[in-house]
């Protein structure tokens, strides 16, 4: 691999956009990419690679270059100390000073750090995850975490079955494998272009990670059910529970945000689903929210969190977030949670979730939750699963890790309305 001057510039513009943490990476990324239409597919993976490996990263380096390191710096070091190259794969990319600094890095010694320092995370959060977890099993998850995730796609069974479409991708010369836990889950070798692929664009497929997908078998949806996803978003769960649900009943995605339901809809138009129903609402206490209020057999709540289970992919969340706003994000949590209650019918299943690590936005929530509202009885997520053929153990609440499951990180717990 041979990195170009241009390539080097082009990154450390877009790493100083990113360090401001003002928006998310992807958005800076994607605006500056927009900004930027010169820069060819090679350019962009490489400056996309670049400044995700620097946020993974970024205490390590920082150790390494000193307190007034600058974003080029980062990025010449993660190079160097990361990637491993050498200056002659550097070709025409460094002059002068730039050498002097790689060359120096690459023979300097890594000095002694802290447990936050030595896995690349902000001190608040190795504490808040040493609080339920050794110090070596804190190691292990922030290694996982600060890896690439795979690429998982999730079949659309109302268009064909997984081996089919495992088949059909070979055949395109795509590298795959049927996943490990989702029955509907398939995993890819490498990071192929996916998006004008004829199976995406007439709905076989959608990108989805494995754990995500697993959420949907816990809700288990049945034929011509009422069901609630409360907080869509674009729609990736919401297209699995219609899938499973066979295209029958009525399927309610709920979100705050137009913009989000918006790409929800192209998604269910590939995906050949009629049973889904995007519904804006203004919060959680909206008068169409009210209105269904004890009618529906499933809801689930993939609640808005931190997002540090999702780590491998968004790794500038562990630099944007603090305890300030997972503070704010706990009672907005507990609200909506106990909003979402109001619509299960007796009889019927609620289920919390979050892509969160932090006992105090899973296991905290569902404690407060059922000391709060004694109707509701929690049943274990393990054997809901292992009756679908997922092993994942059986315990009452699911917990996946990237370094246990290789999937983003997941909380969920199945909460029933008793009958009575």
């Amino acid at each position: 691999m041979t990195i170009t001057a241009s390539q080097i510039q082009s990154a450390s513009q877009a790493l100083r956009a990113v360090l401001r943490f003002d928006y998310p990476a992807d958005a800076v990324l994607s605006r500056y990419f927009r900004d930027l239409r010169e820069l060819g597919a090679r350019d962009r993976a490489f400056v996309a690679e670049a400044v995700y490996g620097v946020l993974r990263r970024k205490r390590m380096l920082e150790r390494l270059c000193g307190p007034e390191v600058s974003p080029r710096q980062l990025v010449l070091a993660w190079l160097a100390r990361v990637e491993g190259l050498t200056l002659r794969q550097l070709g025409e990319g460094l002059h002068g000073r730039d050498t002097d600094f790689f060359t120096a890095i690459k023979g300097r010694e890594l000095p002694e750090g802290s447990l936050a320092e030595t896995t690349d995370l902000p001190e608040w959060l190795a504490e808040r995850l040493l609080a339920t977890r050794t110090p070596e099993q804190v190691q292990a998850l922030a290694q996982s975490l600060n890896r690439p995730a795979p690429l998982d796609l999730r079949v659309n069974p109302l268009k064909l079955d997984r081996d089919a479409l495992i088949e059909k991708l070979r055949a395109d010369g795509i590298a795959c494998a049927a996943a490990p836990l989702s029955p509907l889950a398939v995993r890819l070798e490498g990071k192929p272009a996916l998006q004008k692929h004829p199976l995406f664009l007439d709905g076989s497929f959608e990108v989805q990670d494995e754990g995500s997908q697993l959420l949907g078998f816990l809700v288990q949806p049945k034929r011509g059910e009422m069901v609630v996803d409360f907080c869509a978003g674009a729609g990736g769960k919401t297209l699995l529970l219609g899938a499973l649900m066979r295209n029958s009943g009525r399927l309610y995605a709920f979100d705050v945000s137009d913009k989000r339901l918006a790409k929800l809809k192209p998604r269910v138009a590939r995906s050949g689903l009629s049973n889904v129903h995007p519904v804006v609402i203004a919060s959680e206490n909206d008068p169409r929210v009210k209105r269904l209020a004890g009618k529906i057999d499933r809801v689930l709540v993939d609640a808005p969190c931190s997002g540090l289970g999702t780590l491998r992919r968004n790794p500038d969340l562990k630099w944007r977030q603090s305890p300030e706003s997972v503070a704010e994000l706990t009672a907005k949590q507990a609200a909506i949670l106990a909003s979402a209650a109001r619509l299960v019918k007796a009889g019927g299943r609620l289920v919390y979730a979050t892509c969160s690590l932090l006992p105090e936005e899973n296991e905290a929530i569902v404690a407060a939750f059922l000391a709060a509202h004694p109707g509701f009885v929690q049943v274990s997520a393990g054997e809901i699963l292992g009756k679908q053929g997922i092993t994942v153990g059986d315990a009452e609440q699911l917990h996946l890790s990237p370094a246990e499951h290789d999937t983003d990180g997941f909380f969920a717990a199945v909460l029933e309305r008793s009958a009575g």
